[in-house]
């Protein structure tokens, strides 16, 4: 996987990341939360370093859907919020 730093923090991600509003906000019905779970962590084990999040999604069920999907990756990967 491709990488790039953000700005001049030096903070390296992939090229690709994956928004992940959808999982748990703005589509009726909700997709099954251990799917995107597993979705998330196939996503990492691809290359995946990138994720976006917000309160707004939910308010707080996507960020609590994020975490515990990349628990096992704590420091591998970046969280955007």
């Amino acid at each position: 996987m491709v990488k790039r730093k953000l700005g001049k923090s030096g903070l390296e991600v992939s090229a690709i990341g994956l928004g992940c509003m959808r999982m748990s906000f703005g589509q009726n019905p909700l997709p099954d939360r251990k799917e995107m779970i597993a979705l998330i962590r196939k996503a990492v084990e691809l290359g995946v370093t990138f994720f976006d999040t917000t309160e707004v999604y939910g308010p707080y069920t996507n960020e609590e859907l994020v975490g515990e999907a990349l628990e096992p990756f704590k420091g591998e990967v970046v969280i955007a919020t």
